[in-house]
C-alpha cells in the first residue's frame, strides 16, 4: 500500500486534530501552541483556523481559540435544531454542486425571507443577504411556494397583493401568473427570468412536509451561464435537496 497520505486526507486529519486539541483545552489555546503541539506548519494552521472560526467550529477571543457553537449543534437532537441549521448543509451542497448562488426562503405573510444563502464563488454572481424580504411573485422560490398553496389561499393572495413590477420582465398579469402557478404545480419547479434582477434567472422548489410547504430551495444563475444543461443539472440538485430534507423531517414509521 502506498504510504503517502493524499493531501486532502492530511488536511482532514489536521482539521480533526485541531478541533480535538482545542476541545481538550476549553479555557483556550493560542495558535503557536497548537502548531507546536500538533507539528502543523504555521502557514497551513492559519488557513485551517480561519476556516474553523468562519464555520463556527472554533471561536476566537483575542489570540486564544476556544470550542465554537457549531460543535454543540453537532451533538444536538435534530428536533432541537433551527430550520436554518437543518437546511444550511443542503444549501451549501447546492452551491458547491452547481457553483451558483443557492438559498433557502421561508414565507412571512405574502413575502419571502431568505434565512440561509451561499454565494457563488464566481466573478459574475448573484448575492442576497439573509433577512432580505421580497414579494413572492418575483422570485422562483416564491412562485414555488405560491403554487403549493390551496386555491382559496391563492385567491386571497391575488386579492391582497399588488403584482408590483421590478423589471420589464416581471409578471404582473394575474391570469398569466395563475397559469404559471398551475404549471409549477405539475412540474414542481418555479422559474424566473430577469423578473426581479436584470440578468439573473432563478429556479426554486418547495420543501413540503406533511402537506405543508415549510420553505423553498432556490438557485440563482446569471443569464450568460443559464444554459439548458445547467438548468437540468440545477433542477436535479434542487430535487435532491428537497428529497433529503423531507426524508429527514418525516416522522419515524
Amino acid at each position: 500500500m502506498n504510504a503517502t497520505t493524499p493531501s486532502t486526507v492530511k488536511s482532514a486529519m489536521r482539521t480533526i486534530d485541531i478541533i480535538e486539541y482545542v476541545v481538550a483545552r476549553p479555557a483556550g489555546v493560542v495558535a503557536q501552541e497548537i502548531a507546536a503541539g500538533l507539528a502543523i506548519p504555521v502557514s497551513s494552521l492559519s488557513y485551517l483556523l480561519a476556516t474553523l472560526v468562519e464555520r463556527h467550529y472554533l471561536a476566537r477571543e483575542g489570540r486564544r481559540y476556544l470550542p465554537g457553537p457549531a460543535l454543540a449543534r453537532l451533538g444536538s437532537p435534530r428536533v432541537a435544531l433551527s430550520l436554518a441549521d437543518k437546511v444550511r448543509p443542503l444549501v451549501r451542497s447546492l452551491r458547491t454542486q452547481t457553483n451558483e448562488t443557492a438559498s433557502f426562503f421561508v414565507r412571512d405573510g405574502w413575502q419571502l425571507v431568505a434565512i440561509v444563502t451561499e454565494t457563488a464563488e464566481q466573478s459574475l454572481r448573484y448575492s442576497i443577504s439573509v433577512g432580505t424580504r421580497i414579494p413572492m411573485h418575483s422570485l422562483a422560490a416564491g412562485k414555488a411556494l405560491l403554487a403549493s398553496l390551496g386555491d382559496e389561499e391563492i385567491d386571497a393572495y391575488f386579492a391582497q397583493v399588488p403584482l408590483e413590477p421590478f423589471t420589464p420582465q416581471s409578471v404582473t398579469d394575474e391570469q398569466a401568473l395563475r397559469t404559471e402557478l398551475a404549471a409549477i404545480r405539475a412540474s414542481g419547479v418555479g422559474r424566473t427570468r430577469e423578473e426581479y434582477t436584470p440578468g439573473i434567472c432563478g429556479l426554486g422548489m418547495a420543501a413540503v412536509v406533511d402537506g405543508v410547504a415549510v420553505g423553498a430551495f432556490a438557485v440563482a444563475i446569471p443569464l450568460p451561464r443559464f444554459t439548458p444543461d445547467l438548468e437540468t443539472r440545477a433542477v436535479a440538485r434542487l430535487d435532491q435537496a428537497v428529497a433529503l430534507f423531507t426524508a429527514a423531517e418525516a416522522p419515524p414509521v
